[in-house]
């Protein structure tokens, strides 16, 4: 069956999606970049844009080694890629659409954008888990992306600083950018410009919160859900780009170059490499290929911004999972962020202790039952598991319509002022989670996270 349709962009093609009843266009590339260069949309393409196979991946520390043999990093392969095959490039603008097969121009259905984690050093759009979201089923279009990561995506230099008048943070201006794409070009699917909600998890879910603390982001999203990774402090408030600078000039000696021109023309394995060594002999770089204060998007401390109210008013969905990194931490910062907010948002706490191992509900292990994608996990999932992405996609959906994730036929889930709604193990409903045992979770048992 033929899925092409004419956007503002040029017609584009996709096909029959992973889940019957839905399309697919991948590897839509919504931006172009030079290496460290702030993205330019992409406005217009010639003929017929293929949209039938996922684009590349930014390059990642995995990019240039046999993942089978990492056994360092060997859980979350196995968990999320095991199987599948990944291309990588510089050239990594890409992002996905999932839509209702009857999807048409005009019907105004909700859109979910979702950014994945992956520490801002790794992970793509369309790992397993991301890879055919059941969202179009309950009649919300999905989509997925890429952005650059590590030092592409957040290198700082006094130079570029010179060229843009700004530096770093080229990953997050890529997720704008992606955010503005689908805006401009989500109704010719089917969708609602002006009703998106932006869902992100780990580093997703941070990226997402720094969003919400720019004016930048004003008008781009109606609502935001982050998994494992919202909420402010002090304690998480990121460095001015020129605390790096002497750590990225480090990693540039290490690469043998003496000036920008010749930074931006060594390959990406020369670049990965340098900075990797670098990480192990300079102090702080461990933290360098992170976000940073840019004067632009981010002006400065979370809680300074929260506490004058110059955040985005938007309805918000926060959790975690019960064997998160940093569980008890993490639940608090969601809890104080949803707490302060007027517009009603919603807690959760996910404690499914996932069939197959003894991980418990790990750090990430909620994405399977987010986006409904159980039949690409190794795992024995059994009816219960089901039952439960059942559940959480309603709910999800429910939110990217109408700001409450409450529904027909749903247990009742309360505003965060009033509690936080408990999904997992035993029935899903409002209930107490005790900090005691999220403290405890995280002490006696190993936590796995990417």
């Amino acid at each position: 069956m033929e899925y092409t349709i004419q956007t503002p962009c040029g017609e584009v093609r996709g096909c029959a999606g992973r889940v019957p009843g839905t399309v697919a266009f991948k590897g839509i590339r919504y931006a172009t970049a030079g290496r460290w260069e702030y993205p330019k949309q992409v406005t217009a393409w010639e003929g017929t844009y293929d949209a039938t196979s996922y684009g590349h991946c930014c390059y990642q520390p995995r990019a240039f080694l046999n993942e089978e043999e990492n056994r360092k990093k060997y859980f979350y392969y196995n968990e999320f890629r095991k199987g599948a095959s990944y291309t990588y490039s510089e050239d990594c603008l890409f992002l996905n659409i999932f839509t209702p097969e009857s999807a048409r121009k005009g019907d105004k259905l909700p859109v979910l954008v979702a950014i994945h984690g992956g520490s801002f050093t790794g992970g793509c759009g369309h790992e397993k888990h991301f890879d055919g979201p059941v969202w179009p089923l309950r009649g919300v279009i999905g989509v997925t992306l890429n952005y650059r990561l590590g030092p592409l995506g957040f290198l700082s230099l006094p130079e570029l600083k010179e060229e843009a008048r700004k530096t770093g943070n080229y990953g997050l201006y890529d997720q704008l950018i992606a955010i503005q794409w689908v805006k401009d070009n989500i109704e010719a699917f089917g969708g609602d410009p002006n009703n998106i909600t932006v869902f992100g998890q780990s580093a997703g879910a941070m990226s997402i919160q720094l969003h919400c603390l720019s004016s930048l982001a004003e008008g781009l999203f109606q609502k935001a859900v982050m998994c494992s990774g919202s909420g402010v402090s002090r304690l998480m408030s990121y460095a001015p780009a020129s605390k790096h600078y002497d750590f990225w000039r480090a990693v540039m000696k290490k690469a043998g170059c003496e000036s920008l021109e010749e930074f931006r023309a060594i390959t990406p394995a020369q670049l990965f490499d340098a900075w990797q060594t670098s990480k192990k002999e300079v102090r702080g770089g461990g933290t360098a290929a992170f976000p940073c204060q840019d004067g632009n998007l981010i002006v400065g401390c979370g809680v300074d911004i929260l506490r004058r109210g110059r955040h985005l008013k938007i309805p918000y969905m926060c959790g975690s999972t019960a064997n998160d990194f940093g569980a008890p931490m993490l639940f608090s910062l969601a809890r104080k962020w949803c707490k302060a907010q007027e517009i009603p948002s919603y807690l959760w706490m996910f404690d499914r202790q996932l069939p197959g191992d003894d991980r418990g509900a790990f750090h990430s292990s909620d994405l399977w039952y987010w986006f409904g994608t159980l039949e690409n996990c190794w795992r024995p999932m059994v009816q219960q598991d089901y039952d439960i992405a059942e559940q959480m996609t309603a709910y999800l959906t429910n939110f990217a319509k109408t700001g409450s994730p409450n529904g027909e036929g749903l247990p009742t889930w309360n505003e965060a002022k009033k509690g936080a709604f408990r999904i997992g193990e035993g029935e899903s409903g409002m209930g107490k989670v005790s900090q005691m045992k999220l403290w405890y979770n995280m002490l006696a048992t190993r936590s796995s996270g990417e």
